[in-house]
């Protein structure tokens, strides 16, 4: 470490190659094929597919490439907020992922113009106007079409403000080399993460809490913030694993930022997100509130108990033993196979915010929890969609458009922040 440069001349080395152009390119194909032949499939009723399937699997697919973009944002204003330095050779990379924010509200019009045309109702229930019960009624002020239409655009708006801020500013530093940025972007970034927490978190209830409306939870919006950790620090880890591989960054991203990415993967992406998650569950269970429990039985009981079991050992256990150690951290291809594997372990916590749910007409009978809770174990209960080849085309599809956008990104900037005026500071990093 002691022999790494103090400052960046811009070069080959810190620019996309064609092999990203082509990388592109070929994710360009894969997102437009994966969703072609899901639509296929769901609206010309193969295979079990449906329509109303084919509507919840967009929104598993939507939020999984989402909290990953909404992950790498709030990774970015962290760093300008507590003024960090060793981050700044390797903030570039977020960026490129950040940029995204800036066209990911498309994937969400389908849902726009599916409430609109009074259809809302196939994906959130308490849309349904056939469908009214007296706990709907009661949280009418808050859950309503109109409200909850422009609560959507304020949260899309606010993400691409942000992205659009401080990635753009942090490429224009490129060009001017101006300090100044760096102290403009730390003056508005506490601004900023106020109004990412508050739209993230109301996404979260509007988008995923509210396809069950019954259900509650206080903690589902730092949840979903944890869910951005794993994702984002996972495709953080398999993005810079590919660019090194084809020669670049290679003096800028050392064992030493590794390491403290493999950090970040263990501390955020699997211990915060475990203790938010067991903390839910633990206050659900001892406040032992019946209707409160809705939301847990129809994932722990019948046939999505093993998708959960998945969760407790490849999300917690199995990553939290092998990133114990800083060997493990500092060793490339092995922290890459860890976040490709968590990568998949976030697409699987995803999928079961969203597939499992309880039926309307289960939660209109509130007075007999013990029986729902008996037939959801037997399955004599259908606790929501069943696993379809729609789910993973679309999830493939949407993870397409995602590498897509990274790539065309990289193509428009450097790999690196070259003239962040704390480059030097990140060159010369080494863990104590």
């Amino acid at each position: 470490m002691g022999h790494a440069p103090k400052s960046i001349t811009l070069g080959e080395e810190h620019r996309a190659g064609p092999e990203i152009r082509s990388l592109g390119s070929k994710a360009s194909v894969v997102g437009v094929s994966g969703v072609a032949l899901a639509a296929i499939l769901s609206f010309g009723g193969y295979m079990g597919g449906s329509p109303e399937h084919f509507l919840k699997s967009w929104l598993f697919a939507f939020l999984t490439i989402l909290t990953i973009c909404l992950g790498s944002l709030f990774f970015i204003m962290i760093q300008h907020a507590t003024k960090a330095g060793w981050s700044a050779s390797i903030r570039r990379m977020a960026e490129h992922v950040a940029s995204n924010l800036q066209w990911i509200w498309v994937l969400f019009v389908p849902f726009f113009f599916l409430v609109l045309l009074g259809d809302g109702g196939k994906v959130w229930h308490w849309m349904d106007p056939a469908h009214v019960d007296p706990i709907i009624e009661g949280k009418s002020g808050f859950l309503n079409v109109p409200f909850w239409t422009i609560r959507a655009v304020i949260y899309f708006v606010v993400f691409f403000a942000a992205s659009k801020f401080f990635v753009g500013n942090s490429v224009a530093q490129d060009a001017s080399g101006d300090p100044q940025l760096t102290l403009k972007m730390q003056k508005w970034v506490p601004g900023f993460i106020v109004l990412f927490a508050l739209s993230l978190t109301f996404a979260a209830f509007d988008w995923a809490m509210s396809l069950e409306a019954h259900w509650f939870s206080t903690m589902f919006g730092v949840n979903l913030l944890a869910m951005s950790f794993c994702g984002f620090f996972s495709l953080f880890c398999v993005m810079t694993f590919v660019v090194q591989r084809q020669g670049k960054m290679l003096n800028e991203v050392t064992q030493e930022h590794w390491q403290d990415m493999g950090k970040l993967l263990f501390g955020l992406g699997i211990v915060f997100h475990a203790y938010i998650g067991f903390s839910q569950y633990m206050l659900i269970w001892y406040a032992n509130i019946p209707e409160e429990t809705t939301w847990y039985l129809a994932r722990v009981a019948g046939p999505w108990a093993p998708w959960m079991w998945f969760l407790v050992f490849g999300h917690f256990f199995v990553p939290f033993v092998l990133l114990l150690t800083k060997h493990t951290k500092r060793c490339k291809p092995v922290m890459t196979a860890i976040a490709v594997w968590m990568l998949l372990a976030h697409a699987v916590d995803v999928y079961l915010l969203i597939m499992p749910t309880v039926p309307a007409e289960a939660l209109a009978n509130a007075s007999d929890w013990a029986d729902f809770a008996a037939g959801a174990r037997s399955g004599s209960i259908d606790v929501g969609y069943q696993p379809q080849l729609t789910d993973l085309l679309l999830l493939i599809g949407f993870f397409g458009f995602l590498v897509s956008g990274i790539c065309r990104s990289m193509t428009k900037a450097p790999l690196v922040a070259a003239r962040d005026p704390r480059i030097s500071e990140a060159l010369a990093f080494e863990n104590m």
